[in-house]
């Protein structure tokens, strides 16, 4: 790994913050969209948007794409678990009644399934101080949040949803961590915009019938998402994630429940 440079550091900072302060906000976003939309209609529409964004650009700075089949099932995989699983567990969490802030504050537990599984998937191990430091953080977190929760807004089929949510969103970036490593993310965005759009698609048009309603809300929501969260704020997280340690970086989601709210 290259050396952190003066310039990195600082550009890592503006990174992490914009991706802390947007991913917070998705969630508050997430929840006025799905009050328009049920969510795999509203991650098919999301999708289909992003494609329309994603596919102009990638035709116009023409990255590198995966050299290989097995690469385009390796990106295509990672996304699936980062868009597809993770979204639409959240999603439906918080279709069931879940909280945007809770949701956030479970997804947050994050940076400790990282921390476990970082060692033996993808080689890094954390110190004594590191752990303790994951610990801390997530007891800050829960500090902070943990008066406003309302145990009676959950549910057995929206906490599973969300813990799954959870799973995905670590596996993928590790995932890509590990498979990944090189891949140009403006072509990711595009191979994982698409099997994401492949797969929840047809099960919004099964499971929903591809219903909603049509409204300035909805529109901003979904504009919100896949402009701030799903192109910017994920090229952020894998630029810092290309930059640092996996738990490092993704302890930043520490903060999303503060802004999310409960």
């Amino acid at each position: 790994m290259p050396p952190v440079t003066v310039s990195h550091r600082s550009s890592s900072s503006w990174l992490a913050w914009y991706f802390v302060v947007v991913w917070g906000s998705g969630f508050l976003a997430t929840k006025v969209g799905l009050q328009y939309a049920p969510p795999f209609t509203f991650l098919a529409l999301r999708f289909a948007f992003g494609m329309l964004l994603v596919i102009p650009i990638a035709l116009a700075v023409r990255p590198r794409w995966p050299d290989s089949l097995t690469q385009w099932l390796h990106v295509a995989a990672a996304g699936l678990l980062m868009h597809a699983v993770n979204l639409g567990g959240s999603h439906y969490a918080q279709y069931l009644g879940m909280s945007a802030g809770i949701t956030a504050l479970v997804l947050a537990l994050q940076p400790l399934v990282t921390a476990v599984m970082a060692g033996p998937f993808i080689g890094e191990r954390l110190s004594r101080w590191q752990w303790t430091g994951v610990f801390l953080g997530l007891a800050g977190v829960a500090l902070v949040v943990w008066h406003k929760i309302d145990l009676d807004a959950m549910s057995v089929a929206s906490l599973a949803a969300v813990l799954i949510a959870l799973a995905a969103i670590t596996a993928g970036t590790l995932y890509q961590r590990r498979f990944c490593p090189a891949i140009d993310l403006r072509a990711a965005s595009v191979v994982q915009f698409a099997a994401t759009l492949l797969l929840i698609a047809p099960l919004a048009v099964a499971v929903e019938d591809f219903r909603f309603e049509v409204s300035w809300q909805l529109l901003a929501a979904i504009g919100f998402l896949v402009i701030f969260a799903s192109i910017f704020a994920v090229n952020a997280l894998h630029t810092l994630m290309r930059r640092g340690e996996a738990t490092r970086v993704t302890s930043s989601l520490y903060l999303t429940p503060s802004i999310a709210g409960a």
